[in-house]
Order: structure tokens, then C-alpha cells, then sequence
């Protein structure tokens, strides 16, 4: 099963080719809610001091205008994707007066719908095509799933190994970027059969507030420990099981987008942004001159599309992420499962980012036969039973239709990804990769160490329910963030960053620009 892997990783290392995996490059996206003193989310509008959310490229908001998404550039290091991350954080912080940064992925106090306001990106066609996008997920799927948060690990091979490993395979003579996206589109293959790990290791999100769930419904399976708090007993990953958002369901809007190459990947997205579905044709477009949403197919746009992993390529202007793959392959993998470490002030760690990097490396470098529709059912349903009942005793997944444990299958692949550190501690001349290996397999052993288990643990013995475990982990991540000192250099590099994205919102908005309905009409038929 790992001899494929075994023999790239002999040959890599004959070649020499390790040192080239040096300048692979890693990037942090991480979404956070914005609250009050009173933990409930914030009514106040997008700071002004921390530039346009619509131009920013650092500091921006994701669905709601109270959720901040803050994004590091590609980095050669994944440590230096952290250390960034934590110096906007620290600007932001010092910038937002009494607000707290929601330090856990499932939300705070939530009263309802109407305590979401959706992202204002201004009155530009593309600030306005953002807002009604958001729209539209709040008629389909409503406003509350959407403000959960996560971290986003997004992950480029080193360009100079590519031409190496295509000697390895022996593959010199096939085209280098569709040897690029064909071994790409392996790694998301293997994200997703393997991806039940990452959960497992660093789900932080066993409970939530009741005033995430309408009415205060017990949430089937879960364990109601009081006024406030449902928990699942053995959970890791709420947020990633069958109460957070998705658009993957039986239901018959279902969307499963096909991995099993990049043509294939492309054309099923497209069919679903094309298609009408008759539940969203009943909502409408517009109420009067009011958007509800961009369309009324299965899928508005390819963002749309629920996924633990999505091959990515850089947009240029306003063209489509599908348009950009077609035309220029894949350029990086983002990785969509990691719950924040409410236990860390960026709510990550060195050694999260280094298991990461190799976890990535591993499902690049492992073999990848396509999915099937039973494989595409398994991988479900082992994400599923890993976010909702992971650290239970004797847990069995399935593997080709064969039942095996968790912790068997876990400590077989930690084992196997050993090598893949080795290779990186070679290239790197370092000791780290293999140390997050061995702090990981500590969690394998014993699952009461997993972050998971300490949150119920301070949840039952410390605070009492999860508003006030996420508060006050918050509240001391605050003072962590205010006392932190912020190089001059670096905070007047973040303010500049900040004033230059306003001037440029400002500048989109007074060019002269044709009416919004020809906007979408022209980026629908990729005329822009």
C-alpha cells in the first residue's frame, strides 16, 4: 500500500532532489469573529483603521462585516506564515478598542439571523457581486452557518523540485504543468482520504453555545450539559461534521465535485454553477431592485463549493477560479479543515504548521487511484464519524470497504510520513519535522491529550460551558495580543498596506463603470 511512496522517497533522496523542497511555499488564512465585552457578536462596521476589506490583501472580513479573515503571503517557511500571522494580529488588536477576536471556530452569542450583518465591500460593481454572493448563502443555507470559523493551510511545492520529480518518475517527456496538476489533483485525492486525521489531531470544536442551534434543538447524537452548552461526548471537529456548513447533501442540491483529474474537477464545477436548481429559482433573483442572489443555480459561483481541499491558481482580474486553473494549471493546494487552536494566541503552532507541511508532502508523494462513488461515500463518512465521535474507544473507520481503527490506521499512516519528515529535516538540516511527528503519534496514544479533550475538560471542570471557555480564552488572548510589542518597521508597513487598499477602494468606486446587471451578465460570459 505505501511501497509507491517508499520507492519516490529513495529515489528523491538518490537524486538529490530533497534540497530542492526547500523553497515550497506555505500561507495562513484564518477567520475570526469580531465581539463585544458581552461576547456577543459585533454590530459595529468594518474598522476604518485596518483598510478596505475589499483591497487589503492582509486584513479583510469573510461572510459576515463582524468576521475578520486575516491572510498571509506565501511564505518559504511555514513558521514565517505563523510569525506574519501574528503580527497583523497584533495591529489589529492594538486597533479595535474593546473588541475581542472570537478565539474558537464555532461562534460566540448568536441571537438569530437578523445578528448577522453580511460584508459591506462598498459600492463598486466587484464590492457589490461580494455582498450579493454572501446574500445569496444567507437565502440558501441562512446566515448562522456561515460565521463559523477556521484556519486555511494553503501549500506550493518549490517550482525547482517539479523538473527533478519528473525525472524521478520518469515522465521528462510530459508536459510540466500537466504533470504539475495531475499530481496535484493526487495530493486532493489523498487530503480527503486521509484528511479524517486532521480532526482528530486538531479539532477544537467538541461544543457549542445552544444559541447556534434554532429554538435550542438538541442536535441528534449530541449530550445536553446545560442551559448553555451541547457537547458531544467524544467529538473533535463540530464544525466540520453534520452541523456546519456544507452544500454536499442528499437532498438533491447535493454538489460533489469530481477529483480524479483537473479537467474533470473543472467541468463538474461548471455544470453546477450553470445549472438552475428549482428551490433557488423559487427564491428569485431580485426582491424589487434588491439582489438576493447572483443566480439561481446549484451553485452561484465555485466558492460556493463546500470542500476540505481545493486545487487553486491565482486570479487575474475577474476571472473565474475554473478559467484561471484551465488557463494557467494549479498553482497551490488549500487545506480547509483546521479548527483554531483556542489554546494559542494566533491559534496555531509551530508544530501544527510543520505535521501540515508534512501531511501535504505525504499526500503528494503517496500513490492516488481515482475515487469511486463508494470511496467518495467512505471518505464521507469517516469525516463525519472522526468530527463527531473521534476520540471514542475502539472507533473503526473504513478503508476499502474493510473496517479498521482509528488509532491502528492513524499510527500506521504517522509511521509511514516518517519518512516524509526525514526527507524535510534533510532538506532543511533540521530536527523539527520529525519532532511534530512524535507529538502527534502522543496524541494517537492517548486521545485525552488532543486539544478536543482539553476543551471538554476545561468546559466541565474550570468554566462551565463553552461561552465562557471560548470567552475567556479570548479575553487572554487579547492581553497577550496588547502587551506584544510590534516592530515599528512592520507596524507602519501594515498601517501603509491599510491606507493604500482604501485609496484604491475609493479609486474603483469613482472610475466610471457600467451598470451592475451588465457587470454580471459580462463575468458570467467571461467578458470582463
Amino acid at each position: 500500500m505505501y511501497q509507491i511512496l517508499e520507492d519516490r522517497l529513495s529515489k528523491i533522496q538518490a537524486a538529490g532532489a530533497q534540497s530542492l523542497l526547500k523553497n515550497s511555499l506555505t500561507g495562513l488564512e484564518k477567520e475570526s469573529l469580531r465581539v463585544n465585552t458581552e461576547g456577543g457578536i459585533s454590530k459595529t462596521p468594518h474598522p476604518t483603521v485596518l483598510g478596505s476589506a475589499l483591497k487589503n490583501p492582509w486584513i479583510t472580513t469573510d461572510y459576515a462585516e463582524a468576521m475578520l479573515e486575516l491572510i498571509t503571503p506565501p511564505c518559504d517557511r511555514a513558521h514565517k506564515s505563523l510569525d506574519f500571522l501574528l503580527d497583523v494580529e497584533t495591529f489589529v488588536y492594538q486597533h479595535l478598542k474593546d473588541e475581542l477576536l472570537w478565539t474558537t471556530s464555532m461562534p460566540c452569542v448568536i441571537r438569530g439571523e437578523d445578528d448577522i450583518t453580511i460584508a459591506n465591500y462598498g459600492s463598486s460593481n466587484a464590492g457589490k457581486m461580494k455582498s450579493v454572493y454572501r446574500q445569496g448563502l444567507a437565502e440558501r443555507y441562512g446566515k448562522v452557518m456561515q460565521v463559523i470559523s477556521g484556519v486555511h493551510f494553503n501549500y506550493s511545492v518549490a517550482t525547482e523540485f517539479w523538473p527533478a520529480f519528473q525525472q524521478v518518475e520518469n515522465e521528462s517527456n510530459v508536459d510540466n504543468q500537466i504533470f504539475i496538476n495531475t499530481k496535484y489533483m493526487g495530493m486532493t485525492r489523498n487530503i480527503q482520504r486521509y484528511g479524517w486525521i486532521i480532526p482528530y489531531l486538531f479539532g477544537t470544536s467538541p461544543a457549542i453555545c445552544k444559541s447556534f442551534v434554532e429554538n435550542g434543538r438538541l442536535p441528534k447524537g449530541m449530550k445536553d450539559f446545560n442551559d448553555h452548552t451541547f457537547y458531544e461526548e467524544w467529538g473533535t471537529s463540530l464544525r466540520m461534521g453534520d452541523i456546519g456548513y456544507t452544500n454536499s447533501g442528499d437532498d438533491g442540491n447535493g454538489v460533489k465535485a469530481s477529483y480524479n483529474s483537473l479537467e474533470e474537477y473543472i467541468a463538474s464545477l461548471r455544470e453546477a454553477i450553470s445549472t438552475p436548481y428549482p428551490e433557488y429559482e423559487d427564491i428569485g433573483i431580485k426582491n424589487g431592485d434588491e439582489y438576493l442572489q447572483l443566480n439561481t443555480n446549484i451553485l452561484q459561483i465555485e466558492n460556493e463549493y463546500y470542500s476540505s481541499v481545493r486545487p487553486k491558481q491565482i486570479l487575474q482580474g475577474f476571472e473565474k477560479p475554473t478559467c484561471a486553473l484551465e488557463r494557467r494549471g494549479i498553482q497551490y493546494v488549500e487545506l480547509r479543515s483546521v479548527d483554531i487552536n483556542a489554546f494559542r494566541p494566533a491559534g496555531l503552532t509551530h508544530k501544527q504548521l510543520y505535521f501540515l507541511e508534512i501531511f501535504m508532502l505525504f499526500c503528494l508523494l503517496q500513490e492516488s487511484a481515482e475515487i469511486d462513488p463508494d470511496e467518495s461515500k467512505e471518505i464521507d463518512a469517516n469525516q463525519s464519524i472522526v468530527a463527531h465521535k473521534g476520540r471514542k474507544p475502539g472507533l473503526e473507520l473504513s478503508r476499502n470497504g474493510v473496517a479498521i481503527t482509528l488509532k491502528d490506521w492513524a499510527t500506521e499512516l504517522l509511521e509511514k510520513m516518517q519518512g516524509v519528515a526525514n526527507l524535510l529535516n534533510n532538506a532543511h538540516n533540521e530536527n523539527f519535522y520529525c519532532d511534530a511527528i512524535t507529538a502527534q503519534m502522543e496524541l494517537i496514544q492517548d486521545p485525552s491529550l488532543t486539544p478536543s479533550a482539553k476543551v471538554l475538560d476545561d468546559i466541565f471542570n474550570k468554566d462551565g460551558s463553552y461561552y465562557r471557555f471560548a470567552k475567556r480564552k479570548s479575553e487572554e488572548h487579547r492581553e497577550f495580543f496588547l502587551k506584544r510589542e510590534l516592530d515599528e518597521h512592520i507596524n507602519q508597513k501594515i498601517e501603509l498596506v491599510a491606507k493604500q487598499s482604501l485609496q484604491q477602494q475609493s479609486e474603483l468606486e469613482s472610475a466610471k463603470d457600467v451598470d451592475f446587471d451588465t457587470f454580471l451578465r459580462r463575468y458570467f460570459d467571461n467578458k470582463l
